[in-house]
């Protein structure tokens, strides 16, 4: 006998949600998931705050804490950010989203926590990359580093010491890496 999986859509997802389920779709597959722990959010509440407030001064696109982003159709992905930023050509200010996007963002922020191994952000770096996402970058608070991920390029690895850059994605845009630690 054989049990044949049952798949989920994005509308279903939206809807599980409002009941309180937290998770991601993987080509229709419900991926619960767990909040992360009082360390990652405040990490991810620091960074965000210094995007927030650079994309506000320079108006240059949206950015999110915590955004599902519809990624495929038949079956649906839904997979979502800790931080993420869309430029204004991919998601204009005065286009009003209640449910997911569906456009990839230029920018993407995962933070590993306890609740989520090096191997897994990893993967899910990769996977934001071959959707077409410029750049990722990883925060691994236990090292107090920054990886910068890019299409066909080497990670490299930020200290404590060093600065973060938006390269051609967030022109202009810095911040020393000692500073989303709270240092």
């Amino acid at each position: 006998m054989t049990t044949e999986t049952k798949l989920l859509t994005a509308d279903a997802l939206l809807h599980l949600h409002s009941q309180g389920v937290r998770g991601e779709l993987i080509r229709g597959v419900l991926c619960e998931r767990q909040p992360g722990g009082i360390e990652s959010g405040a990490i991810i509440a620091s960074l965000g705050r210094e995007i927030g407030e650079f994309l506000q001064r320079n108006k240059l696109g949206t950015g999110t804490i915590g955004s599902g982003y519809q990624l495929e159709r038949n079956p649906d992905t839904v997979r979502e950010t800790q931080i993420a930023y869309t430029s204004l050509e991919k998601l204009p200010r005065d286009q009003r989203i209640t449910g997911y996007a569906e456009v990839v963002p230029d920018l993407v922020v995962e933070v590993q926590g306890f609740n989520r191994g090096v191997r897994e952000v990893h993967d899910k770096a990769r996977m934001w990359l071959s959707f077409g996402v410029r750049l990722v970058w990883v925060v691994q608070p236990e090292t107090r580093t920054l990886e910068v991920h890019r299409s066909g390029a080497a990670v490299v690895v930020v200290g404590e010491d060093g600065q973060i850059d938006g390269l051609d994605v967030l022109p202009g845009f810095t911040c020393p890496v000692a500073s989303i630690f709270g240092s």
